[in-house]
Parts: structure tokens; sequence; C-alpha cells
């Protein structure tokens, strides 16, 4: 057993979640893989096909189709939300920008429950428009999904395509992702692990996207609802350890992935968080230059570009309660573990079998 795997069997003994799965790489491909646990506390075994719900790791994977439409002229960073969004024009968010959107240096204020009032789709999305600014835009990183869901809405406006498609169309055809989806289909459910007993739902939660907003929203947003496997985001760490290739101009990526906050208290580059040396989310041993992003449900995807390196952590933290902080300690030991790699494996050499 892996010391990959031995902490991760560890955090399930300690109930942290009742399955995780991980994959540990670089260019070449993954190195260390595999998944221990069930699909929910008294569900059927971790089989490697299973179906995670992403969370907040859908941001990054959008951020990557609205690059793409940034280098082929369809967006621009520095326009703002009123040339896209007709709807925003007059209000105090109408000449935020595209940039500060993926830097969540809007001041659009985050993490607010708009589902407890708005429980249709028009009505939550006029509340979006109507928060009011917290912050001087430009002046504070204020993470925001908020604000990521007006980016969505850009983008399928600039677009004139559904943000599902745009996603399906610029980042997961590319690289072969296809288990990476909004809303699961029957199948995709039936391998689905379970996140929470929602309060608000009155039921776990299998198959449907655990974000209460995106839920009104119909499963699709810019700041949630993504569902994939282990193969398909090892599959994205690969290319992103890689420069990013089959996704964008090795210029862009650069664009994307180099911090663009300095000054602020917090790093971030567009759409991905950066190492923040005060309080990383990913331990200490991943490079300052180091990027990814983590999820709510308990996910996370890193990669440190001076090792070319990446790494996947698929959990079910919020299974069968949100309640517990019990995985930064384990996402921070195992990002940690990773770092110390030696360096044949960082590089993506041959793949070890996948364990249960």
């Amino acid at each position: 057993m892996s010391p990959l795997a031995r902490l991760l069997a560890d955090g399930r003994g300690r109930r942290v979640y009742s399955g995780a799965a991980w994959s540990a790489g670089g260019p070449g491909g993954p190195v260390d893989r595999g998944w221990t646990g069930t699909r929910s506390w008294d569900g059927p075994p971790l089989d490697g096909g299973d179906l995670w719900d992403l969370a907040s790791v859908t941001k990054p994977v959008v951020g990557l189709a609205v690059m793409a439409l940034v280098e082929r002229g369809v967006l621009g960073l520095d326009a703002t939300v009123g040339t896209y969004l007709p709807d925003y024009r007059g209000g105090d968010k109408a000449e935020l920008t595209l940039r500060q959107l993926l830097t969540h240096t809007s001041g659009i204020p985050g993490q607010v429950a708009l589902y407890r009032e708005h429980p249709a789709r028009a009505s939550l999305l006029d509340a979006v428009r109507l928060l009011p600014l917290t912050a001087k835009p430009g002046t504070r990183v204020q993470y925001s999904s908020q604000g990521f869901i007006i980016l969505g809405l850009i983008a399928e406006a600039a677009a004139g395509q559904p943000l599902d498609v745009l996603v399906r169309d610029l980042v997961c055809a590319p690289l072969g992702m296809r288990q990476t989806v909004f809303r699961p289909d029957a199948e995709g459910r039936a391998r689905a692990v379970a996140t929470e007993n929602c309060p608000w739902r009155g039921r776990v939660v299998v198959g449907e996207v655990h974000d209460e907003n995106a839920v009104v929203l119909g499963g699709v947003g810019g700041h949630a609802g993504l569902f994939s496997t282990l193969g398909d985001m090892e599959l994205l760490g690969t290319a992103l350890a890689g420069g990013g290739r089959g996704l964008l101009r090795p210029g862009t990526f650069a664009l994307m992935t180099a911090p663009h906050t300095d000054g602020l208290e917090l790093r971030r580059a567009l759409a991905w968080q950066g190492r923040d040396p005060a309080d990383s989310p990913v331990g200490t041993v991943f490079g300052g230059d180091s990027y990814g992003h983590t999820g709510f449900t308990g996910t996370s995807l890193w990669v440190d570009p001076a090792t070319r390196r990446y790494a996947v952590l698929l959990t079910n933290r919020v299974h069968p309660t949100r309640a517990g902080d019990g995985i930064t300690t384990v996402r921070r030991a195992f990002h940690d573990t990773c770092g110390i790699m030696p360096d044949r494996q960082r590089q993506g050499a041959r793949p070890r079998k996948a364990g249960g």
C-alpha cells in the first residue's frame, strides 16, 4: 500500500468521508492512483468509475472555457459585464471586468444562500444582479460564487451557446473527458458518490449537484455543477502539468495561470487559486507558483509548474453532513505527500495499477 493509499484509508477510518479517490503524476500520466471506501456509508465499494460532485472545482474548468473564448476573440478580459449583459447596464456591476470576476476581485459577495428566498431560476438570477457590492472592485480578493454565476452568463451570451455545451466542446472534448458532465443522466447517477443528507431537500443527495444555488439554476452554473470521474480528472491534471496542451495556446495558458493579484492579501490566477503562504489549503511542499482549486464536497486539483506534477483528490467529505473540518488536515497531508514523490514519479512514469 502506497503512502497516499494509507493516508486516505486512514481518513475514511476517522470518518472524514465514506470514500476517496486519488491520482498523482505528471505530463506522462498518473504514477500513483487508486480509491478506497464506499460510495456512501451504507453503499457499494468504489470501483474507479465512480462519479464525483466536483463542487467549486467547476470554476477553473469553466475558466478554461472562458479563456478559450478569449483566445478566439469572443470575450475580452478587460471588457465589462454591461458589454455582454444588457440587464446589468446602469447597475453597480456594469463596469466590472471579466478579469475581476476571474480573480474574485469584483467586490461581489460570495457564499450567499440565495436559494432560501429565491427558489426559481429567474428570481435567483435577479437576486445575483441586485446583490450590493461589499468592496471596491480591484481592491480585495473576496471569494465569490455569485461572480462566477455571472461569468457563466457572460460566456453563454457572448458565444450564443449554453454553458454546459461550451464546457463540453472547449474543455472536455479536446482531452477526451467523456464522463465530465453537468446534470448526470440515469446511468451516471447510478455511479454517483453520495454527498449530504440535505436538510433543504430532506434526503441524501446522490447524482444531483450539492450546491443549493446551482440546484435552483437547473444544475448548471459557472460556480458549481460539474461531475467527473477519477480517470477524467487525471486527464485534466496531465494536460495542465504539460503546460495546458490540448486546451489553450502556450501564451494564453501562461496568462491564465500567472498571479494576477500582486499587492493584495491573497494570491489568485484567472479562475485558479494560488498557494497563499499564510494559509495554503494544500500544505507547504507545492511551490509558490503552484495553482489549483478546492471544492466544498472534498475535492481538489492542484498543479506545480516548476516540477510539472499534478495531484487530484476526490472525496465526499460532506456525507452525511457538512459539519466537521477533518478534510483540511487530510488535504494538506495528501498534497505534501504528493510533493515529496521522487522526481521520476513527478514526471509521470509508468502508472501503478489502481487499488481498492
